[in-house]
């Protein structure tokens, strides 16, 4: 496993306008250097603890992503740091984070996750919580909404895929008449980010393709 031909080739093989987020989770800071090496700057970590430890031993030009379901609890371990929370399913987080961001003085992006997948086992918003959770965003002054993420079921019929890429994708245009500030549709993983660049994405979170199998 080439971590830094793999990092190549991807950044390589996707649209310039797309953000490459490499997983990390469960990788040791060794097989992040070489991806960062490569020239990727952007990691994303489920665990709060684990971004946090990483943070103090790798480069500081490292932006770090939060890409898992966030606790209200943990918020301040990341607040210093985080560049971006891609999970935010909850009015009670989105006022965490701006807590937090406050005691920091420091504005954190946010990406509003919604629930498109078939799993009832995955979290997220329904479309009128969402636009509840932008409307409650306007009032939090250190808290910036910049997009929406989501998570297609995990299935090989890629016609159900695409269409739950087609879904976010039309409801984010919408919203963005009104929020001019959202600029990020985070969709699409190892598994199927050519299906949700292809759809509209503009963030993929990719860790396999990159990694290799996960360590547990």
């Amino acid at each position: 496993m080439n971590i830094a031909e793999n990092t190549t080739t991807l950044l390589q093989e996707i649209p310039d306008h797309v953000q490459l987020v490499a997983v990390s989770k469960t990788k040791s800071n060794a097989e992040i250097m070489e991806a960062y090496q490569a020239g990727q700057r952007v990691f994303g970590e489920n665990k709060i603890q684990d971004m946090a430890t990483k943070y103090e031993a790798l480069p500081k030009d490292i932006c770090w992503h939060m890409i898992g379901h966030v606790q209200s609890n943990k918020v301040k371990y990341m607040a210093p740091f985080v560049d971006l929370i891609h999970g935010v399913d909850s009015l009670k987080l989105l006022k965490e984070i701006n807590k937090q961001a406050y005691k920091n003085d420091r504005s954190i992006d946010c990406l509003l996750q919604l629930h498109i997948a078939q799993e009832s086992s995955k979290f997220g918003f329904s479309e009128a919580e969402a636009e509840e959770a932008l409307t409650l965003a306007q009032s939090l002054e250190k808290v910036n909404v910049i997009g929406l993420m989501g998570m297609a079921t995990f299935t090989d019929n890629t016609r159900l895929i695409t269409q739950e890429f087609k879904g976010l994708k039309a409801f984010y245009d919408r919203l963005q008449k009104e929020y001019s500030q959202l600029n990020t549709l985070s969709m699409g993983m190892s598994g199927d980010y050519p299906l949700a660049i292809t759809e509209g994405s503009n963030m993929i979170r990719v860790g396999s393709k990159i990694f290799g199998a996960r360590n547990y």
